[in-house]
């Protein structure tokens, strides 16, 4: 009989286990469909000027890059990021950069090292808002990659190599 009630007390706890588990994973789910909603959402004001909305970029495959003016790793990864988005913008691709910075520094900036892509002023909320994409710790560079359906396929905090580019294009769908 004990050997019986110990069998039941392991089913009733897996089973426990297994709702709870589902709960979670549920409310993740929700929460990061909600997170993607927000971020769709949003508009940025561009460096001198203007409007980033990024709803525009909906339906294409992007990498998302927060970066500084004031981050060694971020300005060396500039070049790389505006090669790719050159590269890859005839098959859909599209690279947004995120400045965690004021409009004076990353205007003087894009004046001496000009990209090819869309750049957003994200100021302090670009930190607040890179944590809610899976930047635990905050840091920079932090990239988001996303599916034509919108949804992140990559997260890389830290500058991008040409490798993560090259596993990034081919594996992410248009």
């Amino acid at each position: 009989m004990k050997r019986r009630g110990l069998v039941v007390a392991a089913v009733a706890a897996s089973a426990a286990a297994a709702g709870v588990a589902g709960a979670l994973w549920r409310r993740q789910a929700q929460a990061a469909s909600e997170m993607q909603a927000l971020l769709w959402s949003k508009s940025f004001e561009k460096p001198g000027g203007g409007e980033l909305p990024l709803a525009g970029f909906r339906g294409k495959p992007v990498l998302l890059n927060f970066w500084a003016t004031w981050c060694g790793p971020c300005v060396t990864e500039l070049p790389l990021l505006d090669r790719f988005h050159r590269d890859q913008q005839a098959r859909g691709w599209q690279v947004i950069g995120l400045a965690v910075d004021n409009d004076a520094p990353v205007q003087a900036f894009l004046a001496q090292h000009p990209v090819s892509f869309p750049v957003g002023l994200a100021g302090f909320e670009g930190v607040s808002l890179s944590r809610r994409l899976g930047n635990a710790g905050g840091g920079l560079p932090f990239s988001v990659v996303f599916d034509a359906a919108g949804a992140v396929q990559y997260r890389k905090v830290g500058a991008i190599a040409p490798e993560d580019l090259l596993l990034w294009a081919a594996r992410t769908a248009q």
